[in-house]
C-alpha cells in the first residue's frame, strides 16, 4: 500500500492535510481529511472569571473572533440572568454582520474565486489572488473595499478591528456616535451596491463545474426566527435530507440533540445527532432551513439559487453561492440597522451583580455555521467546565466523506494529477473550515504511535484511546 499526501491544504484558515491510502491495484483504499493542529482553549478557560470569557475566547481565531465574542457574551447573559436592551441586541447583530461581510467576502473573492475564475486545472502558482488581481482587477478592488467595511464596522462597534471587546455580560460596553453611524451607513451602502453588482458573477460561478464532486447526503442544522434568516438569535432547527423537520432546540437542550466524538486520524472533533445521523451546518444548511433572507436583494438571489439547485440542496460546491447570498444579506441588513438613528442610544447595558444561574449556553450562527459556547461556573462565577462546539467540527464528517468521494474519481492507477489534488482541496474549501476554532480538546483524542529505529524497521505500533494505550 502506498500513500498520497496533499500537504498542506491551501487557501483555508489553519493547517491540515489529506492522506490517501492507495491499494495494490492502484485504487483508493481510504482517504481522510487530517488535522494535527491542537489548541487547548476548553482547558485553560477553567478557573477564569466568566466575565472574562468574552475577552479571552476571541483569541481562538483572528478570522472569526466576533462569533466567539458574541456567543460567549450570550452565555454570560444567562449566567448573570440579564435581559439586554434592544440597542445592545442591534449592536451585537450589527457586529455579527461586520464579521459576515469580512469573512464571507474574504472566502468568496480571495480563497474560492481563483478556482473558478482562473481555473482549477491551471498551475498552483497561477491559481491565487495575485492572478485574480491581474485577470479581474475590478473584482479584486471591490473585494478589498467591502472587506474594509467589515473591518471598520468591527472596529467601531467592537472597539478594535480584530478581537473585539465591547460585548459584556448584560449588553455592550459602549454605543456608537451619530458621526460613526453616518460614516458606517455610507460605507454599508457602498458595500451593498458592490454585493448586488457582483451577484451575477456569483450566480453563474459553478455553471462549468462538475457539481457531483464531494456531494454527500446529510441532514442540516441552523437557526431561524419564524422562518427568517438569523445570525444572532432564534431557534436552532434540524431538518432531514428532504427538508422534513427532525428537531429544534435552544440553549442547554443541545446536549440532548447532538453529540461529539473523535476518530483516530485527526485531532479535529466530529459531531452527529444523538440518533446517529450526520448533519451539516453553515451557509448551505441555513439556506436550506430558512424560508426567506429578510432583505430584498438577498431574497431575489435566494429565489434564483433555488431555481438552479432546488429547495433543499445537497450539492457541496453550492456552499460558495449560498455564502455569497449571506454576504449580500449582511450588507443589506447593515444598511437597515444603521439607517435607524436609535442605534446611537446610550441604553446599551443591563447592570449585572452576581451569578443567578450556574450554567449558560450561547448559540449563534457564525459565518461557518452553528457555534455553541457552554460554561458551568461556581457560585463565585469562576468557570468549572467549558465546552465549545464549532462549525468546522460539525462539518468534519462531511469534509472527510467529500475528500474520499473526489479521491476515488481523480485517482487512477495510483496516480493523481495536480488538477485532481486541487479538486480535492476545492471540496474542503467549500466549507471554509477554520482549523484554529475547531481544535480544542486535550487528553481525549485517539493517537497512533509508531516506534522505529534509525534503519526504519518497525518495532511496535500502539494506539491511545480514551480507555488507555494498547497495541494497535
Amino acid at each position: 500500500m502506498t500513500r498520497i499526501n496533499i500537504s498542506p491544504v491551501t487557501r483555508i484558515e489553519g493547517h491540515a492535510e489529506v492522506r490517501i491510502e492507495v491499494d495494490s491495484t492502484g485504487g483508493v483504499e481510504s482517504a481522510h481529511f487530517n488535522v494535527v493542529e491542537l489548541r487547548g482553549f476548553e482547558k485553560f478557560m477553567i478557573g477564569a472569571a466568566v466575565e472574562e470569557a468574552p475577552r479571552i475566547t476571541p483569541r481562538i481565531c483572528g478570522i472569526c473572533p466576533t462569533s466567539h465574542h458574541i456567543a460567549s457574551a450570550m452565555a454570560c447573559d444567562q449566567i448573570f440572568g440579564a435581559q439586554i436592551p434592544n440597542t445592545a441586541k442591534n449592536l451585537r447583530e450589527l457586529l455579527m454582520h461586520g464579521q459576515y461581510v469580512h469573512s464571507h467576502s474574504l472566502h468568496f473573492f480571495m480563497l474560492a474565486a481563483p478556482d473558478f475564475l482562473i481555473g482549477h486545472d491551471v498551475p498552483p502558482e497561477e491559481r491565487n489572488i495575485l492572478s485574480l488581481v491581474k485577470k479581474e482587477p475590478e473584482i479584486a478592488k471591490n473585494a478589498i473595499k467591502v472587506r474594509k467595511f467589515g473591518q471598520r464596522l468591527t472596529e467601531a462597534i467592537g472597539g478594535k478591528p480584530i478581537h473585539p471587546s465591547s460585548a459584556v455580560p448584560g449588553g455592550m460596553s459602549h454605543s456608537i456616535t451619530e458621526s460613526q453611524r453616518t460614516e458606517l451607513l455610507e460605507m454599508a451602502e457602498d458595500a451593498c451596491s458592490i454585493a448586488k453588482e457582483c451577484w451575477s458573477l456569483a450566480r453563474d460561478i459553478l455553471d462549468k463545474t462538475d457539481l457531483s464532486f464531494g456531494t454527500v447526503d446529510s441532514a442540516f442544522m441552523g437557526a431561524t426566527e419564524n422562518g427568517r434568516y438569523s445570525v444572532c438569535g432564534g431557534t436552532t432547527k434540524v431538518i432531514d435530507t428532504d427538508g422534513s423537520p427532525i428537531t429544534s432546540f435552544s440553549g442547554q437542550e443541545y446536549v440532548n440533540r447532538i453529540e461529539e466524538y473523535s476518530e483516530d486520524w485527526s485531532y479535529l472533533k466530529f459531531s452527529r445527532l444523538k440518533d446517529g445521523r450526520f448533519y451539516r451546518v453553515g451557509p448551505l444548511a441555513r439556506l436550506n432551513i430558512v424560508d426567506s433572507m429578510g432583505t430584498p436583494a438577498a431574497d431575489a438571489a435566494l429565489e434564483e439559487y433555488r431555481k438552479k439547485f432546488g429547495r433543499h440542496v445537497q450539492t457541496t460546491l453550492a456552499y460558495n453561492q449560498a455564502r455569497y447570498i449571506e454576504f449580500l444579506a449582511s450588507c443589506e441588513r447593515a444598511v437597515e440597522i444603521l439607517s435607524n438613528p436609535s442605534i446611537t442610544s446610550t441604553d446599551v447595558r443591563t447592570p449585572v451583580d452576581c451569578v443567578i444561574n450556574n450554567r449558560g449556553v450561547g448559540i449563534i450562527e457564525a459565518p461557518r455555521g452553528t457555534l455553541i459556547h457552554d460554561y458551568t461556573v461556581n457560585d463565585e462565577g469562576f468557570i468549572e467546565k467549558c465546552n465549545l462546539i464549532v462549525a468546522t467540527c460539525q462539518n468534519n464528517w462531511a469534509m472527510d466523506k467529500g475528500v474520499e468521494n473526489v479521491a476515488r474519481k481523480v485517482i487512477s492507477n495510483g496516480k493523481i494529477s495536480e488538477s485532481g489534488k486541487n479538486q480535492i482541496e476545492m471540496v474542503i474549501r467549500a466549507y471554509d473550515p477554520c482549523i484554529s476554532c475547531a481544535t480544542h480538546a486535550i487528553g481525549k483524542m485517539p493517537v497512533k504511535f509508531t516506534i522505529v529505529p534509525k534503519e526504519r524497521r518497525l518495532i511496535q505500533k500502539m494506539r491511545r484511546t480514551e480507555s488507555g494505550v494498547k497495541d494497535a
